[in-house]
């Protein structure tokens, strides 16, 4: 078994990789694209494009400058934690201007016989084989459309979008077999081959 220290020692190895990582992320110059405004005051980022506005708490951590079109972060200290937080933040601020001018999308597909979606106003009712529907409310800030068994989520925000589309997902995620279930589209679900009889 590992002791504490070799644990240490790993998670310590992890996070300077991670940290090396985001830290190529970090060093981009990040370009404000015509159409498009960013505001940074007191640590709370805004965004503003075609598509909407995005707002986000950074952390002091970094040092945000905004000159022109142009944004660029840098680190206060040398810490892991730091550089890890580099590209994390520069990646938040890539999405956000880019969510803001091509909003994001997920599909899902619903897989199963008898299985049915249908959007109902802002309300998506799933028949996932279960005594009862299952329904779930559509946030204000993401859009949902109904195709057939293809639910298409979009919306500016890119984990808001991510985040709703996995909760619909675990609802009632692909079993091995048939694959029956909810998954997201070009999702390849790795098969298992049923018992044989005898």
């Amino acid at each position: 078994m590992e002791t504490q220290l070799e644990k240490s020692k790993l998670e310590g190895k992890r996070c300077l990789r991670f940290g090396k990582y985001m830290s190529r992320v970090g060093k981009q110059i990040i370009t404000i694209p015509g159409g498009t405004t960013v505001d940074l005051s007191k640590g709370l980022m805004t965004v503003k494009g075609p598509k909407g506005e995005l707002t986000k708490e950074f952390k002091n951590n970094i040092e945000i400058t905004i000159a022109g079109s142009e944004i660029t972060l840098k680190p206060l200290d040398n810490s892991n934690f730091s550089y890890a937080l580099w590209g994390t933040y520069a990646s938040h601020i890539i999405n956000m201007i880019a969510g803001v001018n091509t909003p994001y999308e997920k599909k899902l597909e619903v897989e199963g016989v008898g299985f049915r979606v249908a959007l109902e106003g802002k309300t998506l009712v799933l028949n996932l084989g279960f005594s009862h529907q299952v329904k779930i409310e559509v946030p204000e800030d993401l859009e949902v459309q109904v195709e057939k068994n293809t639910i298409t989520i979009t919306g500016i925000d890119k984990e808001r979008v991510g985040q709703f589309a996995a909760g619909i997902r675990s609802k009632k995620k692909p079993e091995p077999y048939k694959g029956k279930g909810i998954r997201y589209s070009g999702e390849h679900i790795r098969r298992k081959q049923g018992k044989k009889s005898a």
